[in-house]
């Protein structure tokens, strides 16, 4: 699936590797190993590598931009490692950016997401003025705003304690579970507490 990575053992790079959606996945990367590159390969963001991506049998460099954007608004959910929040809007403001796209939850679901993660006092305070733990949790209710084949995340814990670690896992497997979705979670130590049906060594 991925080449051009030499002299590292891995269950991924320079191997054929299939993800199916309704199985759980763990990447456990080494700091500087790739871990963020997988993900932007397989969203789209970047396309610097050898090698074929597929997506349902189409190899996503062929995806048209139209394609693409239908692709992340219902199949393809992604928590980058640096969250990507727009720091002048309010917590709210940034998920409801997202779901107005996708009008996947409502108010009163959102909402009580906040509730769920211990934030629903942030809910109008810009983001530039939650700690970084708080900012996490407000890309996480923003990655949960949408339908969804696969959720991919980079690092989606590194932030929080074990106590929010596991709400968050809980959120995750709740949400896939409904819709039938993959987590593919990556991870250089503080793993999300999931239940994992696969465990790859990036």
């Amino acid at each position: 699936m991925f080449a051009g990575r030499e002299r590292v053992p891995s269950q991924v790079w320079q191997c054929e590797l299939t993800l199916e959606r309704g199985k759980n996945y763990l990447i456990v990367a080494d700091s500087g190993t790739g871990k963020s590159s997988l993900c932007s390969y397989v969203y789209g963001y970047r396309r610097d590598y050898s090698g074929t991506i597929g997506f349902d049998g189409h190899d996503i460099k062929t995806l048209s931009i139209a394609a693409w954007c239908e692709l992340r608004k219902t199949s393809l959910a992604y928590l980058p490692q640096e969250m990507r929040l727009f720091p002048e809007l309010t917590a709210y403001e940034n998920v409801w950016l997202k779901n107005q796209l996708t009008h996947h939850k409502s108010r009163a679901e959102i909402e009580e997401i906040f509730g769920t993660l211990g934030i629903s006092d942030k809910l109008h305070s810009p983001v530039s003025r939650l700690s970084i733990g708080q900012q996490q949790r407000v890309a996480i209710v923003r990655t949960l705003c949408q339908p969804a084949d696969f959720y991919i995340l980079d690092e989606p814990v590194s932030h929080l304690d074990a106590y929010n670690n596991s709400v968050v896992a809980q959120l995750f497997a709740d949400e896939a579970g409904k819709q039938g979705a993959s987590v593919i979670a990556t991870s250089v130590g503080n793993h999300l507490a999931l239940n994992y049906d696969v465990e790859l060594k990036l």
